[in-house]
């Protein structure tokens, strides 16, 4: 058995002296990718508590407006309590993943989270004022929705740039757009349109985010990434 020239001792077959560089170089990206995993926002739990958020009170909206045109009063604090709900979860998640890290990176964390709290304080503070301005109902949720949609999109945009993940900035200008089309759906059909626009596309990049985790920390996709020269 040869000796370990730093120490004199024999080597042993799990010391990294006897590891295979391929299998070196996987174990350092497990690492790599599991510190980043626990400093850093989980998109599936962003995306998820807003995918539900957004379908289950959006639904809630639209069914009891389709005959009416106007929804019934607890469908909209279903919708309140949705919308509290994620912002509570998006700033204690993002807040929380980032207090390990210290300087700029805990800083950009914890102003991230918290400014999701100040937005939407904001918004329900406008809204309030376009009540007080005497908007009609129809004005008033389409500028509900609007605003909504509007607030998460840009937050997205900026957590995709901070925090450097591309499938954030892509949620985040698809909430733009859903927010475009759901302001020309039309009272009762905006409500529609968030759900399965917004909520859908948000449920959507759980599942690819999944995936993409699945497949990085696969030791066959690092092996064939590894074949590529990457």
């Amino acid at each position: 058995m040869a000796n370990d020239p730093t120490s004199g001792r024999p080597a042993e077959p799990g010391d990294s002296a006897d590891l295979d560089p391929a299998e070196t170089l996987r174990m350092i990206r497990q690492q790599q990718e599991a510190a980043r995993d626990a400093t850093e926002p989980d998109g599936r739990v962003l995306f998820g508590a807003w995918g539900l958020a957004w379908l289950i009170g959006y639904l809630a909206l639209w069914s009891t407006a389709r005959d009416t045109g106007t929804p019934a009063a607890w469908a909209g604090w279903v919708l309140a309590g949705c919308i509290v709900g994620a912002t509570g979860l998006t700033v204690a998640h993002s807040v929380t993943r980032t207090s390990g890290t210290r300087g700029a990176s805990a800083r950009v964390g914890a102003m991230y989270g918290w400014t999701w709290f100040l937005a939407f304080t904001a918004y329900g503070v406008m809204l309030g004022a376009m009540g007080d301005a005497g908007a009609s109902s129809e004005v008033q949720a389409i500028a509900a929705n609007g605003f909504a949609c509007v607030i998460v999109g840009l937050l997205y945009l900026a957590g995709g740039m901070l925090f450097e993940e591309v499938r954030m900035y892509a949620i985040g200008g698809w909430m733009l757009v859903t927010a475009a089309l759901a302001a020309f759906a039309g009272m009762p059909n905006t409500y529609f349109v968030m759900a399965v626009a917004g909520g859908g596309g948000f449920l959507v990049m759980v599942a690819v985010e999944q995936v993409i985790r699945a497949r990085r920390r696969s030791p066959g996709t690092a092996e064939r990434t590894e074949g590529r020269g990457a």
